[in-house]
C-alpha cells in the first residue's frame, strides 16, 4: 500500500474514528484503526465491536492495500506533523510515515485481522434530516438509565413512523420524550429500535444539521450514512416498557414559570440539599412557589418565585439534580409544569409559540420524592 494525503485530511479522519477505539481491550487489534486504500481515497475505520465508525478520506492512492495501526499513536503523530503532504506506505506489518523531514515507522497488525464491519443495506432504509435527528438525541438521551439491572432502559427508544419519528429515554425516575414531524415519508411500516446512547452521541458528533442521513437496519445492527461517514451500532434486544402508561393525562394543577429563574432558584436550594437524595420541597400557591430545603447535618434554605399557577395549593418534593437536568434541555423562555398529587408524576414542557407547536412535541416527566414529616 502507498497513499499520499494531506496532513489535515489524515488527522481529521483519524479524529473522527478515534472515539470508537476502546480505552481497554483484550484484543490488541481493537486498539488499532484500519487503513484501506480505495479508488480515490482511503477508508479509515475503528470499532469496539459494539459501535463502528468508517470515514472516507480523499487521497492519492498509488498502491492499494490495507493495514491496522495503533489509533491513538497515529492520531498524536498526525496532529504534530508539519502542514505538508503525508506519504503512508507499508513494509510488511509496519507503517512508514513520511512528511517533510519527519519520518516514523509504526508497528501494525494485518488488515485481515480487523473485525468485519456490519453489512447494512441502505437501499431499503429511511432518510432523516441531520437537524431533526440531532434534536431528538440531544433532548432525550440524557435520561437513559446507567444501571445494569435493566439493560432495556440503557438504550433510547426510537420510533420511526411514516412522516414522523420519536425518541424516548427513561431511568424509571425521569423520562424524556420528543417527537418530530419529518415532513417526508419515512417508512410505511412502524419500526421501534432501542439504540445505545453512545452510538447516538457519535451520530450527533459526526453528522451536521444540514446532512441528509440514510438509516438502515440489518438484523441486530443499525447503520447511519451521510456523505463520507458511516456509523454502525448493535441494537439492544427486547421490548421497551409501555412508557405511555406512566405519562399522566389528568394533571389538573398547572404552573407556568420563567425557566432561567426557576433553574437559578433550584440551584441555590441544591447547595444545601442532601448529597444522597438532593431533595428540595416546592409549595405552589396562587402566583407563587416557595422553595425550601432542610438538611439536618448541614442547614436549610428558602426561596420564592412569582409564576402563574392554576389549581389547589400543592406541596411536592423533587430531586434537584433531575429537575435541573430537565430544565437544561428546555429551549424556551417559559416552561409549563403540571401536577395531580404529591406522589404522582409531574410533567415539564416548553411553552412554545403556535408555529413551533406543529413541529415538535417535547415532554419530560419527573417522579416526586416523598416529603418527610
Amino acid at each position: 500500500m502507498k497513499y499520499i494525503i494531506t496532513r489535515q485530511n489524515l488527522h481529521s479522519g483519524i479524529a473522527d474514528v478515534s472515539a470508537s477505539i476502546p480505552t481497554k481491550t483484550t484484543l490488541p487489534v481493537l486498539s488499532n484503526i484500519l487503513l484501506e486504500g480505495g479508488q480515490d481515497g482511503v477508508w479509515v475505520s475503528g470499532t469496539d465491536l459494539d459501535v463502528a465508525i468508517r470515514v472516507w478520506v480523499p487521497a492519492e492512492v498509488k498502491e492499494q492495500g490495507s493495514l491496522t495501526v495503533p489509533g491513538k499513536k497515529l492520531q498524536e503523530i498526525s496532529r504534530e506533523l508539519p502542514d505538508q503532504p503525508v506519504e503512508l506506505s507499508a513494509t510488511g506489518d509496519q507503517l512508514d510515515i513520511r512528511c517533510g523531514k519527519s519520518h516514523f515507522k509504526i508497528n501494525g497488525i494485518p488488515g485481515s485481522e480487523f473485525p468485519a464491519l456490519p453489512e447494512v443495506d441502505f437501499e431499503g432504509g429511511w432518510k432523516v434530516r441531520g437537524g431533526d435527528l440531532n434534536d431528538l438525541i440531544k433532548h432525550t438521551s440524557f435520561a437513559v438509565s446507567t444501571e445494569e439491572s435493566r439493560p432495556i432502559l440503557n438504550g433510547v427508544l426510537w420510533e420511526l413512523r411514516d412522516g414522523y419519528m420519536r425518541m424516548v429515554a427513561t431511568n424509571g425516575h425521569r423520562l424524556a420524550r420528543m417527537g418530530i414531524s419529518t415532513g417526508t415519508p419515512g417508512t410505511e411500516s412502524s419500526v421501534d429500535l432501542i439504540v445505545p446512547p453512545i452510538a447516538l452521541q457519535q451520530v450527533q458528533k459526526l453528522f451536521k444539521d444540514e446532512d441528509d442521513i440514510e438509516v438502515a437496519q440489518s438484523g441486530n445492527h443499525l447503520g447511519f450514512r451521510a456523505k463520507n461517514t458511516e456509523v454502525f451500532t448493535r441494537l439492544i434486544d427486547g421490548s421497551y416498557p409501555n412508557y405511555e402508561q406512566v405519562i399522566p393525562k389528568d394533571n389538573d394543577k398547572i404552573a407556568i414559570v420563567e425557566k432561567k429563574e426557576l433553574a437559578s432558584s433550584v440551584r441555590r436550594m441544591a447547595v444545601v440539599a442532601s448529597d444522597q437524595t438532593h431533595r428540595i420541597k416546592m409549595a405552589f400557591e396562587t402566583d407563587k412557589v416557595y422553595l425550601n430545603v432542610l438538611t439536618p447535618d448541614l442547614g436549610e434554605g428558602e426561596d420564592e418565585l412569582d409564576l402563574n399557577y392554576e389549581g389547589e395549593g400543592l406541596e411536592v418534593g423533587f430531586n434537584a439534580a433531575y429537575l435541573l437536568e430537565v430544565l437544561r434541555y428546555m429551549d424556551t423562555k417559559d416552561v409549563k409544569l403540571t401536577f395531580k398529587a404529591p406522589e404522582r408524576a409531574a410533567t415539564i414542557e416548553p411553552v412554545l409559540t403556535s408555529s413551533e407547536e406543529s413541529q415538535k412535541d417535547y415532554l419530560c416527566l419527573i417522579m416526586p420524592l416523598r416529603l418527610l414529616g
